[in-house]
């Protein structure tokens, strides 16, 4: 790609935060940088002609093409961007080649374990917490953690079988920032409860905790221990205070090495030109073309984030009609990302064969999406269906991107499956008072309340009906005349 479509590619990208990949003339990733509006920076690389660093004098010569993933926020980008720099390991980039920018807090796994930073995740049995983006939001967590839920510093090897009966503890103890398990003065399950508390504010269970400590609170006043009872209610409006902060932990831990194997092996298969990252799944369900339903869920760096789920129902299809009833929940799936620039997938997946992926296919183009590759799996041979590709694609059961496909294919069938019923039931359990004009669901809660149910509404008179407060004689007639055609 020349440097005048190069420069009009990157005005059309959005002023969001996220990850941009550049690529060399053979499709080979040799720059990944991170953003806050990827138009803005972005564009910078364009709009000089000579830089200060023949680094990137030479970087920008050999800009081929700009590959980008957009995400919710700036901290998000700078994670990703760290992974995505492993993975690829980019010829222009330096910093995040070596290891681990972004610190942890690492929880040792000894009998009486320790509160630590670290900035390698290793393969061991501790619990890491984070990677933290921002240094303070670390600080003030370890703050918190030393204040209301302190735990040893010392290093020294203590067992539960074997403490020591008389010693002396630090001043740490004195101060009130250790329970001293190191003299005795604490015993290894009050010490485990005060580090499962830790892990589940860290974990971002705040709310959890705290309804937790509540009960443990009312239980110290009740045995008129308030001491104990007051460091409860003080460690309650501390969650509550950290809660209301944003803390830069916007993506859980464990998801790097072979979580990455999925994706990467996707990617080959399917020719994508950069790791599909973001992964939406559509479905649809209904009951012989009743209550339809169409859905999306949302795989992020191969994981299911619910909180991006959404279901549609389907407006324009009154038959069975699965193919017209997709191709109007994709439309609507991604008018509504593109109006408010909503992060956008790497790769779409429908559950179906080559026709629903060829109503698919049509919707994204008509979108102006053509670049996002759609791909349908067919659940009776798992076969792959690429648009273009006359032969669907057969992977072996255990390849790993084939098994990911399938838990994607599986959680949106679940997901349009349990929204279709939720619909039906909702359907189903609505009042037929309520279709009748003038009554609305304060009135008809009325009514069933004092007279139990529709069958002995329709058995009144006109005039008891009428004395209802609200109901009067022209709406009494309404109602008795369309129960007498329904009951």
């Amino acid at each position: 790609m020349d440097r005048e479509n190069l420069i009009a590619m990157v005005r059309r990208f959005p002023d969001k935060p996220g990850v941009y990949l550049m690529h060399d003339g053979s499709g080979q990733t040799i720059y990944i940088g991170k953003a806050k509006s990827l138009k803005k920076r972005v564009s910078s690389y364009f709009r000089h002609t000579r830089f200060a660093s023949p680094r990137l004098t030479r970087l920008v010569a050999d800009i081929g093409d700009i590959s980008t993933i957009r995400t919710e926020s700036d901290a998000e980008a700078m994670i990703l961007e760290s992974r995505l720099i492993k993975l690829y390991q980019p010829f222009f980039n330096v910093e995040l080649k070596m290891g681990e920018k972004y610190p942890f807090i690492k929880i040792t796994s000894e009998d009486f374990p320790r509160v630590l930073v670290s900035r390698i995740r290793q393969d061991d049995s501790c619990v890491y917490i984070g990677p933290f983006v921002k240094v303070s939001d670390l600080r003030s967590m370890i703050r918190l953690a030393e204040r209301y839920f302190p735990l040893r510093t010392c290093s020294s090897p203590l067992e539960a079988a074997k403490l020591p009966v008389k010693k002396r503890p630090c001043m740490r103890h004195t101060l009130g920032l250790c329970l001293g398990p190191c003299a005795g003065l604490c015993a290894e399950p009050k010490y485990r409860e005060r580090v499962a508390d830790l892990i589940m504010l860290l974990q971002g269970c705040g709310a959890d905790l705290a309804n937790n400590l509540h009960k443990r609170m009312d239980a110290a006043a009740r045995q008129m221990e308030f001491e104990e009872a007051a460091r409860l209610r003080d460690t309650i409006r501390a969650i509550w205070r950290v809660n209301r902060q944003k803390i830069s932990n916007p993506l859980s831990a464990g998801h790097d090495g072979d979580e990455w194997v999925p994706l990467k092996r996707l990617q080959e298969t399917l020719g994508l030109p950069i790791l599909p990252w973001r992964i939406d799944g559509f479905d649809i369900s209904h009951t012989a073309g009743e209550n339809t339903v169409g859905v999306v869920v949302v795989f992020e760096q191969g994981f299911a984030n619910s909180s991006l789920y959404r279901r549609f129902n389907v407006t324009t299809v009154d038959d069975v009609d699965d193919f017209r009833s997709m191709e109007e929940t994709v439309s609507r799936r991604y008018k509504r990302c593109l109006s408010s620039e909503e992060p956008l997938p790497q790769l779409v997946l429908i559950d179906g064969g080559p026709i629903q992926l060829d109503f698919a296919r049509r919707t994204l183009d008509s979108l102006g999406l053509g670049a996002i590759t759609a791909v349908a799996l067919a659940k009776r041979e798992e076969e792959i269906y690429m648009s273009g590709i006359r032969n669907p694609l057969r992977l072996d059961s255990s390849d790993p991107g084939l098994l990911l496909l399938q838990r994607i294919r599986d959680e949106a069938h679940r997901f349009a499956v349990t929204s279709h019923r939720k619909k039906r039931n909702k359907k189903f359990s609505r009042s037929a008072l309520e279709d009748i004009p003038g009554m609305g669901k304060n009135r008809v809660s009325q009514l069933l309340s004092r007279f139990g149910c529709v069958r002995a509404i329709a058995g009144l008179s006109q005039d008891e009906l009428a004395s209802v407060p609200g109901i009067g004689d022209v709406l009494a007639e309404r109602v008795l005349t369309a129960l007498d055609v329904m009951v």
